[in-house]
């Protein structure tokens, strides 16, 4: 049996561009992505992804040689779509970092820091918690499967071409970075607003009685407090993280034009 060396190459870059795309998701996605997966673990893992998806993809609809600047096209937009789409579930911990951040600056509790395994950066102790409770979630719900399987039906949907993402599909992505915040404001609401109480009492404590000097005690009262708070508010986490999830999966499947799977 002899193979061609248009067949070869056609092959290499079937695999090769399909390989864009896969890898990028899975170098960015949410646990598979972070700081703690070596990054040759990433890469055989996105490999063995690509070469079991590869019979099922739609065959090439371009003519592009493998080696010619069409194809370096090709390839970029490749990255650009899976770089979108896990920037996705990205944004997903984000939210619960920024709220573990007001959390820990309300409490006094932010004085505690550690570097952040998702990101390598440092945040409050209170921010780690989180995304530890958020990224056991998402992978209790298939979280990481649901995407392999959304980026492989992509191709049904966003063929292989020199063609990416449409302006729009980046703008809505883009209005993540207010749905973050606003989701962090609304998760933390309630600390907030039990820590305000706490510090609205020992202002009026020390309007009463200033001889008690408050201030010297109010600082490890108000940590002490801060962990009840927190205690109390994390039963809210999975019913904040549903909520944020069905968003990012909806926002999936606007930006690949794939109908919503079952989530």
């Amino acid at each position: 049996m002899t193979f061609s060396a248009n067949l070869i190459l056609d092959f290499v870059a079937s695999y090769l561009w399909a390989f864009s795309r896969i890898a990028a998701m899975m170098m960015v996605m949410t646990a598979i992505g972070s700081k703690t997966v070596p990054i040759r673990i990433r890469l055989f893992y996105a490999l063995s992804v690509t070469l079991v998806a590869l019979p099922v993809l739609p065959p090439l609809i371009t003519n592009i040689e493998l080696f010619s600047f069409n194809s370096f096209i090709v390839v970029m937009q490749q990255i650009l779509i899976g770089i979108a789409i896990g920037t996705l579930s990205v944004f997903l911990v984000q939210t619960f970092v920024i709220a573990g951040q007001i959390i820990a600056m309300q409490t006094s509790l932010g004085f505690a820091s550690m570097a952040d395994p998702m990101s390598g950066q440092t945040s409050p102790v209170v921010a780690q918690i989180y995304v530890l409770l958020v990224t056991l979630l998402f992978l209790a719900v298939d979280g990481h499967l649901l995407m392999i399987e959304m980026i492989i039906n992509s191709f049904q949907t966003i063929p292989i071409s020199e063609q990416g993402l449409l302006a729009a599909d980046y703008y809505k992505i883009s209005g993540w970075f207010s749905t973050m915040f606003h989701a962090a404001l609304a998760f933390s609401m309630a600390s907030i607003v039990a820590m305000l109480l706490v510090n609205l009492s020992f202002g009026i404590m020390t309007k009463a009685a200033p001889q008690l000097n408050i201030f010297s005690l109010g600082f490890s009262i108000s940590m002490v407090f801060g962990l009840f708070v927190l205690w109390i508010t994390l039963q809210n986490v999975p019913l904040h993280f549903e909520n944020q999830w069905i968003k990012v999966v909806t926002t999936m499947c606007e930006v690949l034009n794939n109908p919503c799977v079952k989530q």
